[in-house]
């Protein structure tokens, strides 16, 4: 348990996410957590399902709080880094979500600000989140411990180089989106061969779920799992041979590509501004 007051500023689905996340961990008590949004409805609404204090005011979040989640996109990130310029305690611990925006940029609108830089994705809402983190110039291994631990009350968090954010953002932090592509086009294809869809629905799930449990927790390379579904004239080598003809594993590759070089446009952007 920790005593530290947290601020989440900019607490929509995300931020949200991440307080419910760890006031069920236990990782700090309500009374420890302050969030800000932009309605006042929104707050009262926060506040009166998790416990914490909620409110409109980021410079009151801020001024109380040892460490600042800042949780809004990257679009609207600027604006906020302006709101909070020169009102920070030296060595504050700042964490932002903000796809595509380095460390150096929230380092220069907030000068002596300790600044870790994180990418989680949509499942931390279902404590079954993938997060990257990586250290700003004056963030120590303290700062990244509390930041691990916050993204790991909602699943997963690995340290990465920052040169590879924009990476994380295109494979992880995109990703989900990708599965859920894959999950729509596989229900169809099941209504299409005589499924009802709440049936073709809940043999998809499950399946894309067993077969990334199985990937978690045999540790095999994917290709070898794949060859235990292949045999020798079978359904599934058929299967793979149309989708090797379709292009799969290319249309993902370049899926990813485009948007890790659109997470890197959104850095540049929000730099500009």
């Amino acid at each position: 348990m920790h005593d530290q007051r947290i601020a989440v500023l900019g607490a929509g689905n995300m931020g949200r996410a991440l307080v419910r996340g760890m006031l069920k961990a236990k990782w700090a008590k309500p009374e420890n957590f302050v969030a800000t949004t932009r309605r006042p409805e929104t707050a009262a609404a926060l506040a009166k399902e998790t416990g914490i204090e909620a409110h409109t005011d980021n410079l009151k979040a801020a001024a109380a709080a040892d460490v600042l989640v800042l949780a809004v996109k990257p679009q609207i990130l600027p604006a906020l880094l302006l709101e909070l310029s020169g009102a920070l305690k030296p060595g504050q611990l700042v964490i932002s979500i903000a796809a595509g925006v380095s460390t150096a940029s929230i380092e220069a609108a907030l000068p002596g600000a300790s600044v870790v830089r994180s990418m989680p994705n949509l499942p931390v809402h279902v404590d079954a989140g993938a997060t990257a983190y990586c250290f700003g110039r004056n963030a120590r291994r303290e700062h990244g411990a509390v930041a691990r631990a916050i993204f790991e009350s909602v699943g997963i968090a690995v340290e990465v180089d920052e040169y590879l954010m924009d990476a994380v953002t295109g494979l992880s932090g995109t990703g989900p989106m990708y599965v859920f592509q894959i999950i729509e086009g596989l229900a169809d294809a099941g209504v299409k061969v005589g499924l009802s869809r709440d049936v073709a629905m809940a043999l998809t799930v499950q399946t894309v779920l067993g077969a990334a449990k199985m990937a978690q927790q045999s540790g095999e390379h994917p290709a070898r799992l794949k060859d235990r579904v292949t045999s020798p004239g079978g359904t599934a080598i058929t299967a793979l041979h149309t989708m090797e003809r379709g292009g799969l594993r290319a249309i993902l590759i370049d899926a990813v590509e485009a948007a890790t070089k659109r997470s890197e446009e959104l850095g540049r952007e929000a730099k500009g501004r």
